[in-house]
């Protein structure tokens, strides 16, 4: 992938976003390890912590139903509990979570790691294929998500007041309306509240849980794994069905290690061992506890765990919990955009930054296509409990390929010894494989949904990737050496003042937009210079490797600018910086000459005639080169051509 230069769209697109820093990777190392810890709270955990909502509701209430009794309440919150501890404490907090990319993490900060080690393997693209899918399965957690938490929390007016379950959905709708509106303004500001908000939810139902385990306190005893060995052994066919939901517990495991470069391991870390995990943990107990002892809780054991005079204040710290929740995701959903870009699996977007602060970002085009996803899902499946039944098979898809991703990382990356990573890789796989079979038979209830949105979102990345592809090799068949073409256009051309760029997709031959301006212009400026962008398998590059310069006399010079996959590739700001190649550079007398091609489908080899067209379109929409590296409106010349692919 760090050959893959260019553009996005057209010869001389190339891709960017975030903000443009040289050391930015390190700074969730800076402030105190308590600060950074809180604020993970507030932003990491919101999925995970509001799982309690309907968990262990939707076990025994959902789409396969056990019965209400001892043997199957312990035997749930032991396998919860201890697939809290291997998948989410084991599996990511311990292991994953060090497989960093510079700092960064997530299944394409991991998947570009990966790539450097594998691009040579047979099975490399095998490997990069998963991660892709592995991403278009996050775009659909990203979509039901915030539907799933904001109707479960709001489903709580219902609960205490049932004469208002009609006002439900159009409540839930109201609020996700105007938190998809509020994107365009940034939340940095709302962001400060966050981890204060999230740090009361998990006292309040870490408080709630203590309360409902003193009044049954042999509960406790559900911890013990032999519950879940007992309860599989006594009922092993809907004991398999129930894990369809126990793993609504884990959801939200991903965030942890996506949201490592925000954070830093060790806040996350701490965070989790010493305030997520036992909150979670006491909760789930207290509701155990409250279910036996009084089976009729079952219609939502979350809020029957508070007193009278406290439930309309715990609706009040849910709801908000779920917003965070939602906002996280959302959030989550604009930075893997911006990673998809720069690495060449989505077409160049319009990115706007909301603040100065690393990761605020507004993507409009990904929030009004979730916002009305999200809206769809919530009018379509009305309750949370339908809607739960959708969510496990994007959550335990993406974990079962973290797992071969993880393979890739212990055995070529970290050189483990196989006994060790076998036995780990073994216990992760069938777990995760246990946790998807479960949820395919949710496929008739709802299971349709991500699979589809995975399915469909995984076309369209490989079909822009694949596209790409071929238009560069296209577009090269045909290239001239720069070396002969400087030679001759030196001789025969007319030279005028200033300096003119010509975006180039690749690192030799001659761009289409300079063969163009000397076939209808016939002339050249007296300084010209070739740039091509390169978009490298790390988050960040550090600013002396930003910029090389080739001086082919003459006048001609060759730029290459180096960007990491998180940053923004403000091609002006950072020109201003390159002092080798000549004079420097002044905007006012440089001129940007930019190739947008017109895609043909033909049925050369390469793809099927409805994926080539498929590309056109996305060709055509995707967004303005100028706009995208930050040229000056002002000094840009588009230059177009057809070409076959």
């Amino acid at each position: 992938m760090s050959d893959s230069v260019l553009a996005n769209g057209s010869d001389e697109s190339a891709v960017p976003l975030s903000t443009l820093r040289d050391s930015g990777h390190q700074t969730h190392h800076q402030g105190s390890l308590l600060k950074m810890a809180v604020g993970a709270i507030g932003v990491v955990f919101g999925d995970i912590g509001t799982s309690p909502l309907y968990a262990l509701r939707d076990t025994f209430a959902g789409h396969h139903k056990l019965p209400l009794d001892q043997l199957h309440v312990y035997g749930i919150i032991s396998l919860m509990f201890w697939s809290m501890m291997i998948i989410v404490t084991l599996k990511y907090v311990s292991v994953i979570m060090r497989a960093d990319n510079k700092g960064e993490g997530g299944s394409l900060a991991l998947l570009a790691l990966i790539n450097q080690h594998t691009s040579g393997n047979r099975w490399g693209k095998g490997i990069i294929l998963m991660g892709v899918f592995a991403t278009a399965l996050f775009y659909g957690d990203s979509m039901i998500t915030p539907a799933v938490s904001v109707m479960g929390a709001i489903e709580g007016v219902a609960v205490y007041q049932p004469e208002m379950h009609r006002l439900v959905v159009p409540m839930v709708v109201a609020i996700l309306i105007f938190l998809f509106f509020i994107q365009s303004r940034g939340t940095e500001r709302v962001a400060t509240f966050f981890g204060p908000i999230m740090l009361a939810y998990f006292t309040t139902i870490s408080v709630l849980g203590v309360i409902s385990i003193m009044a049954f306190p042999h509960v406790i005893t559900a911890l013990s794994p032999h519950h879940a060995v007992i309860m599989f052994a006594a009922d092993p066919f809907r004991g398999f069905l129930a894990m369809g939901a126990a793993v609504l517990a884990v959801t939200g495991a991903e965030a942890l290690y996506a949201d490592m470069g925000h954070f830093g391991r060790n806040p996350i870390r701490v965070s989790w061992l010493t305030f997520v995990l036992p909150a979670l943990v006491l909760n789930y107990l207290g509701q155990a506890s409250l279910l036996m002892r009084d089976p009729s809780a079952l219609e939502s054991p979350f809020y029957f765990l508070a007193p009278e005079w406290f439930q309309w204040p715990l609706l009040v710290i849910a709801s908000l919990a779920a917003v965070i929740a939602s906002q996280a995701v959302i959030s989550g959903a604009f930075s893997v955009t911006q990673q998809a870009i720069q690495l060449g699996f989505i077409p160049r977007m319009t990115i706007k930054h909301t603040s100065t602060a690393a990761g605020q970002i507004y993507i409009p085009v990904i929030n009004w296509a979730l916002m009305v996803a999200v809206i769809l899902l919530v009018l379509v499946f009305q309750r949370s409990s339908n809607l739960t039944a959708a969510y496990g098979i994007a959550v335990t898809g993406a974990m079962l390929i973290d797992n071969v991703l993880l393979a890739v990382v212990l055995f070529k990356l970290w050189n483990w010894k196989p006994v060790f990573a076998v036995g780990l890789l073994a216990l992760f796989f069938v777990i995760d494989a246990g946790y998807l079979g479960a949820n395919l038979t949710k496929i008739p209830d709802g299971g349709w949904v991500p699979l589809l949105m995975g399915v469909t979102i995984f076309t369209l990345l490989t079909t822009w990737s694949r596209g790409r592809a071929l238009m560069r090799q296209n577009m090269a068949e045909g290239s001239i050496p720069l070396e002969v073409f400087t030679k001759s256009a030196h001789a025969s051309a007319a030279r005028v003042p200033g300096t003119a760029i010509f975006m180039a997709s690749t690192a030799s031959g001659v761009p289409s937009a300079l063969l163009h301006n000397m076939k209808h212009n016939k002339v050249l400026h007296e300084r010209v210079v070739i740039l091509t962008v390169q978009i490298e398998d790390v988050p960040y590059v550090d600013q002396v490797e930003r910029s090389a310069c080739k001086d082919f006399g003459n006048g001609f010079y060759r730029v290459s600018l180096r960007f990491g996959f998180l940053e923004e590739t403000d091609v002006p700001a950072t020109l201003k910086t390159v002092t080798m190649c000549g004079e420097p550079f002044d905007m006012m007398k440089t001129s940007f000459f930019l190739s947008r091609q017109t895609l043909i489908a033909s049925d050369k080899p390469g793809m099927a005639i409805w994926r080539e067209k498929l590309f056109a379109w996305m060709l055509r929409n995707a967004a303005s080169a100028m706009e995208f590296f930050r040229l000056p409106t002002n000094r840009v010349v588009e230059l177009g051509s057809q070409l076959k692919i």
